[in-house]
């Protein structure tokens, strides 16, 4: 007999229309009604939405729970995990899923016990494919879901197998009608005949008939609800009426019963079907700065906190992992899936971006203390620079230093070749105080400049290196400015010619037309873009040309303007009252095979969406978009006409990548390389990567691409419309990105490798009292007694591997340690080095010792606990 599995649960929104403070004031009488009903009712149990940030918050407040929690935990009874916070799974780096995981599990065990190891994301607005690859990393092999689900596209049972793109699956469960799906309000529980009828035994007919499983997973519960009391006495009224057994569950034990079943369907891909819910596709450009800034963020944790902090640890620096975790909790706060989609309202959009600079300041600030510690250890001078290497390889190239010199006539002793990028100039200053041990004295503080100098530098892998400069008669190379408006390398040429930039390859290759800027307007609001009827994509024109020239290479600067109606209402009006908007778009070629692009846009201009289009020569609509630890070859399908009548949202042809999406031509591909922009769409022979979507409105009702009800409450009943005018982003903007031109397939190893070596950061520090606040913290880091002894060339770890490096960082279980994880980001199964395989011991990403392997399987990682 089929039997439902009625499992009671809130979900908690971390913030939304209402503030994460908002919510903390809810969970006050939420949560605490919970533990009182589960300390009172031993047959009741409660899930806590699967994210341990809120119970901390909630702990906050009240502390003397703690010991009730714990042991409400322990029976089984309380669920709290396995998420530091409900992610986002689309738009964040795969190394944001796995600390986020980290995190909440490793909190949930020091703090209350052991986690809900079920992957659970019940509102999450789409999966990648390598969800299950990651959930596996951390020990986890189950996912439950709401959104993305089409039972004609993906499996036919709401149940099945879920596999990544290697060799890891985990046991899915959908919810398709979402976790409200056994919602029992105060009137379903006083007239339980009418809920069966018409809500529940339909629900549960309809997921029986999906499935040859016996046993239904009903989730009974809603945003911020409060616990049904007496759960027991309600599913014994609701067993009286209804044509199933509904007994009382909770979602670990549902997964067992999943794992007994022998024929569960298989499934590989993306969950981003918007059939029985919404999965907002277009969410990837709306408030696009979230997605910038966090895009950032994690590259400042990933490629420079982090390794500093293991060389840091390595010479026997004291500094906290728990300030790597409050960098974290920033970060990963700000990724939950309506915060960092950014389907929020301005008064939250505040919140995010104060969280931003909060993190901002902690990363700055770790990399401020180590740089400036190891200094003074080493008594540099202040015509000495440190320079770091974070990588686990050697380092023989270009870094940018960071440096305050009373002259501009300097020579690096070191560098055959320099090159100034930026400057500023200080002037003298009066009457400046010094404080000395006899007393104060007031000085001449001498003029000076503040430089970002580009020059060739030798650094041993993980460590840093120690160069100077000299004073000379020759001031130190800048850049020179030309009226040409062509560049080249012994690669490619790059030319202006008739309001058009042309791009020629050595090989002969020609693609006109090549970069362009595309304007229209936006009914939609801050969950989906929508375009206005009948309006086309118009293209803005470029007017002029300039470039640059210096030791390293050329740049060619290409400026527009444009007109465009001010707001939606002239769009679709008499477009008349216009505001100018200015772009300008830079393209740097090097001694390299990359073109390096930045776009700066001026946007004065309300509710319309910019994207930039590349010209592919490729007409098919193919292309291989890199996501999380892989790559997924995608085709340009268009919707049907009658979409309507089978999705809740229309289906476009918008894709989600993740630092590169590649075109493959007959003989040869182009890769546009991304920071920070997630979404893209193959139109004939054009790749269009947007840049921003502006809108002035939290949800609206009946748009062009989503019919019916707004999104997010705003046309329920006794809601009101929410303007959001900072989600229009007006003001500069600035995009950066690259783009390669190979004669040959793709290669995905070779992508990956350049998608992360054109990421790799230049960190510099240069002890000088010139201006102490250069770096902020720099006035307050006073020297040590107790300093190390270091020589002036160090290197921590070095590594000689040809696969991916996700990550390093320090242990969280360990202090003598770090974790090093590897990744294989390619269809072949690959060697892992020997004599380290054997050497250290191998981990998942919540550091629990696993079996060694000798290879890493195809799209799948490797983790390893390194001893110093």
């Amino acid at each position: 007999m089929v039997h439902a599995n009625i499992v009671q649960h809130t979900h908690w929104d971390r913030e939304w229309y209402f503030t994460k403070e908002d919510a903390i004031v809810l969970s006050d009488q939420v949560f605490t009604e919970v533990l009182d009903e589960l300390e009172k009712n031993p047959e009741a149990n409660f899930c806590l939405d699967g994210q341990t940030s809120v119970v901390d918050e909630y702990l906050e407040i009240h502390p003397e729970k703690l010991a009730t929690i714990q042991q409400l935990v322990a029976e089984k009874r309380l669920f709290v995990g396995p998420w530091y916070a409900q992610t986002d799974a689309l738009y964040v780096d795969a190394e944001s899923i796995l600390r986020n995981l980290t995190i909440g599990i490793t909190d949930t065990i020091n703090k209350y016990g052991k986690p809900m190891k079920v992957g659970y994301l019940p509102d999450t607005f789409g999966f990648n494919a390598q969800l299950p690859t990651l959930l596996n990393h951390s020990g986890i092999d189950n996912f439950i879901f709401w959104r993305g689900m089409d039972f004609n596209k993906i499996s036919s049972s709401p149940y099945f197998h879920w596999n990544g793109l290697g060799n890891k699956s985990v046991y899915a469960i959908n919810f398709p009608f979402g976790y409200m799906t056994g919602l029992l309000t105060l009137e379903a529980q006083k007239d339980t005949n009418a809920f069966v009828e018409e809500k529940l035994d339909p629900s549960i007919k309809f997921l029986s008939e999906k499935t040859d499983t016996e046993s239904i997973l009903i989730p009974s519960g809603i945003d911020q609800k409060n616990m049904v009391l007496n759960i027991q006495n309600v599913i014994e009224k609701i067993n009286q009426s209804s044509q199933y057994q509904n007994i009382i569950s909770d979602y670990p034990a549902f997964v067992e019963e999943i794992k007994k079943e022998d024929a569960l369907p298989q499934y590989q891909g993306e969950l981003r079907e918007p059939v029985y819910a919404r999965v907002h596709r277009s969410i990837g450009s709306v408030r696009s700065q979230f997605k910038l800034n966090n895009f950032h963020l994690e590259q400042t944790i990933l490629r420079r906190v982090e390794p500093l902090m293991v060389i840091a640890k390595s010479i026997g620096m004291k500094i906290s992992n728990t300030l790597l975790t409050r960098l974290w909790k920033k970060v990963l706060e700000n990724q939950a899936h309506d915060s960092l989609g950014g389907c929020v309202s301005d008064n939250v959009a505040e919140d995010i971006l104060h969280r931003t600079k909060e993190a901002e300041e902690i990363a700055e600030g770790l990399e401020n203390l180590i740089t400036k510690r190891i200094a003074d250890t080493l008594e540099l001078d202040s015509n000495q620079i440190l320079v770091f290497n974070t990588d686990i390889t050697p380092f023989k190239g270009q870094k940018i230093v960071h440096l305050v010199t009373s002259s501009k006539n300097i020579r690096f002793t070191n560098g055959e070749r320099a090159v100034v990028l930026q400057e500023r100039y200080y002037p003298q200053r009066e009457n400046v105080q010094r404080v000395t041990s006899s007393g104060n004295k007031f000085i001449t503080e001498p003029s000076y400049f503040e430089l970002d100098v580009r020059v060739n530098v030798e650094i041993p892998a993980l460590g840093y290196t120690v160069i100077e400069f000299e004073e000379v008669e020759e001031r130190l190379s800048e850049k020179a400015y030309h009226d040409k408006q062509t560049i080249s390398n012994d690669k490619y040429t790059l030319s202006f010619e008739n309001g058009e930039v042309i791009l020629t390859t050595t090989s002969g290759k020609k693609i006109t037309d090549f970069l362009r800027i595309v304007d229209c307007g936006n009914e939609g609001d801050t969950y989906d873009f929508s375009p206005l009827a009948n309006e086309e994509e118009s293209v803005l024109n470029f007017q002029s040309a300039s470039s640059e020239v210096d030791e390293f290479g050329e740049t060619l600067i290409i400026n527009g303007t444009a007109d465009l109606p001010i707001d939606l209402d002239e769009r679709t009006k008499n477009n008349e009252n216009k505001q100018q908007v200015d772009y300008q778009l830079t393209l740097r070629l090097f001694d390299s095979d990359v073109i390096e692009g930045k776009l700066l846009i001026d946007n004065q201009v309300l509710s319309h969406r910019m994207r930039l289009q590349v010209q592919v020569d490729d007409p098919t609509g193919a292309s291989i978009a890199q996501i999380q630890n892989g790559f997924v070859e995608n085709e340009a399908v268009s919707a049907p006409e009658n979409w309507k009548e089978y999705y809740v949202e229309k289906p476009v042809n918008l894709q989600v990548f993740d630092k590169s999406v590649t075109v493959k031509q007959p003989d040869s591909h182009i890769t546009f390389f991304s920071d920070g922009m997630k979404e893209y769409e193959r139109n004939k022979d054009k790749l269009y990567v947007t840049l921003f979507s502006a809108t002035g409105q939290l949800g609206k009702a009946d748009i062009s691409w989503r019919p019916g009800r707004a999104s997010g409450d705003t046309t329920n009943e006794g809601h009101i419309m929410m303007p959001t005018p900072l989600a229009q982003e007006t003001g500069k903007r600035e995009f950066t990105f690259a783009l390669k031109v190979e004669d040959d397939l793709p290669n995905y190893k070779m992508i990956a490798q350049t998608a992360n070596k054109r990421l790799t950061p230049s960190i510099s520090y240069q002890k000088q009292g010139l201006n102490l606040f250069i770096h902020r913290l720099d006035n307050k880091i006073w020297p040590q007694e107790n300093q190390l002894v270091l020589e002036k060339e160090y290197s921590a770890f070095q590594l000689d591997t040809d696969l991916s490096v996700s990550t390093i960082y320090p242990s969280y279980t360990k202090t003598n340690a770090f974790v090093l994880r590897l990744a294989n980001l390619t269809e072949n199964e690959a060697v892992l080095p020997s004599g380290f395989t054997q050497k250290h011991k191998m981990i998942n990403a919540i550091e629990e010792e696993v079996e060694k392997e000798d290879s890493i399987p195809p799209f799948d990682y490797v983790s390893y606990l390194v001893e110093f």
